[in-house]
């Protein structure tokens, strides 16, 4: 093959792999949206205070630190060692339940039955309540996370890609970041489970039934506040996973929140209402954006990716705005 070809297939492949990892995020937008109709604005802040709080546990670190030290002029930072990898993404993950909890009896307990913009605005507040929570827990400083997963370049892979150019030319094989294919196989598997979980369990089907028609499902005896519990948790659950990828491969610092803006083309595009939507939409925008980069951007000048996938989701807006999988909405007049 011709390195323009290899150059081509390398951008493709990097490209769905950045898209997964925009799925990751939409998904937490899908699964609550689908559920009570909120568009969650807090979801990148989600991801990202369960990033802080997951480094912290695995450093040691004593939540509120800073606010302590200033208030009784000690000198408190960290509590010991630190815990094993896998018990502090258990603990944060029962954090995140409980910050779904808390979400559910504080705020949305009282906002029933009002109009969608006033929910909307709630979870702007409830993002930046997070944020600067975060902030007071965990303290501003970047921080460098791992779990474990590979990250860097596969030289077998550079090696085996470097055989596939035809002779002569210069080729050195292709690039793929290892962290991104451990994301991808992770999001394939947690996009599997929640697909079976809404189909074939009856919290699955309640969850659906409230998605449908809250009135309906509250005549045949299914609690919303508790729906609504198990839907945040899920979604903290999804925030988690999240976090751990984008805090993994660009460290954990509070611009990991803006992940939320990207996932808006990726929602537009694959519906708000669907969950394999979530993921196709995130392999368009990230397959998209990597090829106009590479072809287009040096003929504008640069930086198309950073703008590229809004100008797509506007497409969409004007000729399909329920998106690929969404359910088209009609109202009687």
């Amino acid at each position: 093959m011709s390195p323009a070809l290899l150059n081509f297939i390398e951008i493709f492949m990097n490209g769905l792999m950045a898209g997964i990892m925009y799925s990751l995020v939409a998904l937490g937008f899908v699964l609550i949206f689908k559920a009570s109709g909120i568009f969650n604005f807090a979801q990148g802040v989600m991801a990202l205070f369960a990033a802080l709080t997951l480094v912290g546990l695995q450093t040691g670190q004593v939540p509120f630190s800073h606010l302590i030290n200033a208030i009784f002029g000690t000198d408190i930072h960290n509590w010991g060692e630190g815990m094993n990898t896998v018990l502090a993404i258990l603990l944060a993950m029962a954090i995140m339940v409980a910050l779904a909890w808390a979400i559910e009896r504080f705020v949305l307990k009282h906002l029933v039955n009002q109009e969608p913009i006033i929910l909307f605005m709630a979870t702007i507040g409830l993002a930046y309540f997070l944020e600067g929570l975060g902030d007071l827990m965990w303290g501003s400083d970047v921080k460098t996370l791992s779990v474990g997963l590979p990250s860097g370049g596969s030289f077998w892979w550079e090696d085996v890609t470097r055989e596939w150019a035809a002779a002569g030319s210069e080729y050195f094989g292709m690039y793929i970041d290892l962290l991104d294919v451990s994301a991808t196989v992770i999001a394939i598997i947690l996009v599997t489970a929640l697909t079976l979980f809404s189909q074939y369990t009856a919290t699955g089907r309640a969850l659906r039934a409230v998605a449908d028609d809250h009135q309906a499902a509250l005549s045949v005896g299914i609690s919303l506040r508790t729906i609504w519990v198990i839907v945040w948790s899920i979604a903290g659950f999804v925030a988690l996973v999240a976090g751990i990828m984008w805090g993994s491969k660009s460290g954990v610092q509070f611009s990991l929140s803006l992940i939320a803006l990207k996932a808006l083309p990726v929602l537009i595009l694959g519906g708000f209402t669907s969950i394999p939507g979530a993921i196709v939409g995130g392999l368009i925008i990230g397959v998209g954006e990597k090829l106009a980069e590479a072809y287009v951007g040096p003929l504008v000048g640069g930086a198309i990716e950073n703008w590229f996938a809004y100008v797509v989701a506007l497409a969409f807006l004007l000729f399909r705005p329920q998106g690929l999988f969404g359910d088209k909405i009609i109202e009687r007049i």
